[in-house]
C-alpha cells in the first residue's frame, strides 16, 4: 500500500508545461489526495504533476496522445540519450532552427521525445496543438531555456519502473482499477454549453458525451471501492452530472494557457472525491 508522504528531498516536478496542468494543486491542496492507497491510476496523464507528487510504486499511468505517452517510456528507457539530444537543441537553438526542428519527423525515440520536449519548452505557453494531419503547429514562444535546473530524468526514469504507461482513452484504464486504488482523474473540461478557456479548446478532443461515459466508468469503479478524485470544469452541467457522487470542492486558481491578460483571471474548478470508508 502507497503512503501519501512524499519525502521533501525527493520531490519532482513535472519537465513539460502542459494545459491543464496541477502543479497548482499540489502546491496548495495537498490534503486532497488520500492518504493510503494499492495502485495509482491516472487515465489523463497529461504533465503527470500527481504522479510525481505521489510517487506510487504500481499502478498504471495513461493519455489517449501517444506521443506524450513515447516521451515517457523513452525516459524510463534511456533517459540519459534524451538529455544528451536537449544538449544538441539547447546549443543550436534560435527562431529558425525552432521551425527548421518542428517541420522535422524525427526516427528514435529519444531524438523524438527530446524534440517534444525542446518544442514544448520553446513554443508559444507551453501549449500542445496539431494540425488535421497530426503535426505539431505552435509558434515560436518567448522562452530559450532548453535544459531547466529542476531537470531529474534518472529520477524519473527511476520512478517510472513500476509503472505502466499506455496510450489509450480513459475507459480501459478505469476498468482496471479495484478495490482500495486510487484514480486520479483529470480530464480536459468540456461542458453540456460552450464555455470559453479550456473548454473551448478541449472541445473537438473531449466532448460532452466523452463527459458522460467517463461518470459512467467512473461510478462503476465506486462501486468496486476505487478511491477516486476527479478535477472538472465549475459549470452546472458538471454538478448535475456527478450529482450524489461524492464530496463537492471548489478550488480557486490562476489560469495561465490563454495570451491575452484579460483570460489569465482567477477562475475555479471542482473537485468532486470519493474516498468511502478508507
Amino acid at each position: 500500500m502507497t503512503s501519501n508522504v512524499p519525502q521533501e528531498d525527493s520531490r519532482l516536478v513535472p519537465f513539460l508545461k502542459w494545459a491543464g496542468g496541477k502543479r497548482w494543486l499540489i502546491s496548495n491542496h495537498g490534503d486532497l489526495f488520500p492518504k493510503n492507497f494499492n495502485s495509482y491510476f491516472e487515465p489523463f496523464l497529461g504533465s503527470a504533476a500527481v504522479f510525481f507528487h505521489l510517487r506510487p510504486t504500481s499502478g498504471i499511468l495513461a493519455d489517449k496522445n501517444s506521443n506524450l505517452i513515447d516521451v515517457y517510456k523513452a525516459i524510463r528507457s534511456n533517459w540519459q540519450k534524451i538529455d544528451d539530444a536537449l544538449c544538441r537543441h539547447e546549443v543550436l537553438h534560435t527562431d529558425d532552427y525552432y521551425y527548421e526542428e518542428r517541420e522535422k519527423k524525427r526516427r528514435a525515440d529519444h531524438q523524438k521525445a527530446a524534440q517534444l520536449i525542446y518544442l514544448n519548452r520553446t513554443c508559444w505557453n507551453g501549449l500542445y496543438r496539431v494540425n488535421l494531419d497530426g503535426k505539431f503547429n505552435v509558434p515560436r514562444g518567448t522562452k530559450n531555456q532548453v535544459r531547466l535546473p529542476s531537470d531529474n530524468f534518472s529520477a524519473i526514469a527511476e520512478a517510472l519502473k513500476g509503472m505502466s504507461l499506455r496510450a489509450s482513452d480513459f475507459a480501459p484504464i478505469v476498468r482496471e482499477a479495484q478495490e482500495g486504488d486510487f484514480l486520479f482523474v483529470d480530464p480536459p473540461y468540456t461542458v453540456k454549453h460552450n464555455m470559453n478557456g479550456f473548454v473551448k479548446y478541449n472541445e473537438s478532443i473531449f466532448r460532452w458525451a466523452d463527459q458522460v461515459r467517463l461518470f459512467k466508468a467512473l461510478d462503476k469503479a465506486k462501486r468496486r471501492g476505487v478511491q477516486i478524485l476527479v478535477l472538472n470544469a465549475n459549470h452546472q452541467s458538471i454538478r448535475e452530472l456527478y450529482s450524489g457522487f461524492g464530496e463537492v470542492i471548489e478550488l480557486e486558481r490562476q489560469s495561465v494557457i490563454s495570451g491575452p491578460l484579460a483570460g489569465r483571471a482567477k477562475t475555479t474548478e471542482l473537485a468532486i472525491r470519493y474516498y468511502g470508508g478508507l
